[in-house]
């Protein structure tokens, strides 16, 4: 891991701690939505650092309730609640990924999905909701189409979302080569 990752890992646990950040100020009336962009091969020295931060907040912050949800676990869970995980997997083998991509179109709305992970995790109940996972679920989710349903059943709840690719204050980029022409209101957690 390079040290300008490192420096910016060493930010967070700071940053998410502070009244500032748990209680939204400063944010000009916005989303407490926040994004911490890395590059893709960064995925496992990210993951690790997110393990840590959120151990340590358990342990030095028991005032402090928080979730990682990560986003694979929580679709796998999800497709299984609703008995479509083994009939996913075997379309997957016999008419490929654009079927499977299509036929969970429908059970992965977000008007469906986003409720679930806020229901499964408890999230309204956090005081910090960190999201991890992103590219282990796409193109069956897209992160854009998250945090904008999380929005409404989240409002000002600080979130971040750990996003292995490019954000720029306004626009993401999966893995720095899938652009997104959504805009984003969500900060930057760590320049």
């Amino acid at each position: 891991m390079d040290q300008y990752l490192q420096g910016r890992l060493n930010q967070i646990q700071e940053k998410i701690i502070s009244p500032e950040f748990l209680s939204g100020q400063g944010l000009g009336n916005e989303i407490g939505f926040w994004i911490f962009d890395y590059a893709p091969e960064d995925e496992l020295s990210v993951r690790e650092h997110v393990a840590f931060v959120s151990s340590m907040i358990e342990k030095k912050y028991s005032n402090l309730s928080m979730v990682n949800i990560n986003l694979l676990e929580c679709l796998v869970e999800y497709l299984g609640d609703r008995n479509f995980l083994d009939k996913a997997v075997q379309m997957q083998r016999e008419k490929g990924d654009d079927a499977v991509l299509k036929a969970l179109r429908g059970p992965l709305h977000m008007d469906k999905f986003a409720p679930y992970v806020v229901d499964k995790y408890s999230a309204f109940s956090r005081d910090i909701v960190f999201i991890t996972g992103v590219g282990s679920v796409w193109p069956l989710l897209r992160a854009h189409n998250l945090l904008n349903s999380l929005h409404s059943l989240l409002g000002h709840k600080p979130v971040v979302l750990f996003y292995p690719g490019e954000y720029n204050g306004q626009t993401m980029s999966l893995f720095g080569r899938i652009p997104s022409n959504n805009y984003y209101r969500a900060f930057k957690l760590v320049p």
